[in-house]
């Protein structure tokens, strides 16, 4: 397996370490970003570069793809000009961005005319998980083509085969679903501890290990309380998510109101501006929200 050529399309909070991993655990990697400089930093990591997104893909066995949105994957990859025009017949085509079930769909349909496999295996863990190989990977397509990629997803983290395609992008919604709920319940609990005079650190502290303790409660507890908000996952991205999620919600004829507020609170913080925190600087938003109310400040400044 190690002799499978690999193109890594976007080389961003995700990307890159991924791209890195593959490198060094053996692969043949070539990177391609809109950002040059980018995939650059990534050749002390043995990924090598490509100047155009076609001479990346070109040759290669496996095309990754870790773009931010649908749209965006569409751009790239559909069309006489795109990714999957210059993929070969045979190869693979593995999109683990983050986009909508029915871009999944179509972005398999259009591989699979070109006798291309196609995968929807977008990733759960973060930055922190890109870094460190502990990715949880939700995979759709053809169970096949996933065992025959399980050398490549294991230096990524752990894949799961959940369905057809499609079945991943909608896999990871309900996991964006969960954590976007979970980090704002977080910053509504360690905002009530700091504003009836507990430590929001102390507090952490004492509830890890017990029902309420979570990698997000850990991680973006964490953060809340150091107000570090450098972004592991941008909250525009997280907005896109839920946003994205609450449509086909709809669309199944479904009703989901605990994620509509949710999704109104992150895009709140958006619309003030914070759309490239963290994530877990929704709690600066509640903050904003219960200005005047006490002593609502939960983050060092």
């Amino acid at each position: 397996m190690n002799d499978t050529t690999i193109a890594v399309i976007g080389t961003g909070i995700m990307g890159a370490p991924m791209a890195g991993r593959l490198a060094e655990a053996g692969f043949k990697v070539t990177a391609w970003n809109r950002t040059p400089d980018k995939a650059a930093a990534l050749h002390d990591r043995g990924v090598a570069t490509a100047g155009t997104v076609v001479e990346a893909v070109e040759d290669a066995d496996v095309v990754i793809c870790m773009l931010s949105s649908g749209p965006v994957c569409e751009t790239l990859l559909m069309g006489e000009d795109g990714v999957i025009a210059a993929m070969r017949p045979g190869s693979t085509l593995l999109v683990m961005s983050s986009i909508p079930v029915e871009t999944a769909v179509a972005l398999s349909k259009a591989a699979s005319a070109r006798q291309i496999a196609g995968l929807d295996a977008p990733v759960s863990g973060g930055e922190k998980g890109a870094r460190d190989g502990t990715l949880a990977i939700m995979a759709g397509g053809d169970a096949a083509v996933v065992d025959r990629l399980r050398p490549l997803f294991s230096c990524l983290g752990r894949v799961t085969h959940v369905g057809p395609s499609g079945s991943g992008a909608l896999t990871k919604l309900a996991n964006q679903l969960i954590v976007a709920s979970t980090i704002c319940a977080v910053a509504e609990a360690l905002t009530l501890a700091q504003s009836g005079g507990a430590d929001p650190a102390r507090v952490r502290e004492a509830l890890l290990g017990g029902f309420a303790d979570s990698t997000v409660f850990r991680q973006h507890g964490l953060r809340m309380v150091e107000g570090n908000f450098q972004p592991g996952g941008p909250a525009k991205y997280q907005v896109k998510d839920t946003s994205t999620a609450l449509g086909f919600a709809r669309s199944r004829g479904l009703t989901l109101p605990v994620s509509e507020e949710v999704d109104r609170l992150f895009q709140a913080m958006v619309n003030h501006g914070d759309g490239e925190l963290d994530h877990s600087g929704v709690i600066l938003e509640l903050q904003r929200m219960n200005a005047g109310g006490g002593n609502s400040a939960c983050c060092k400044s």
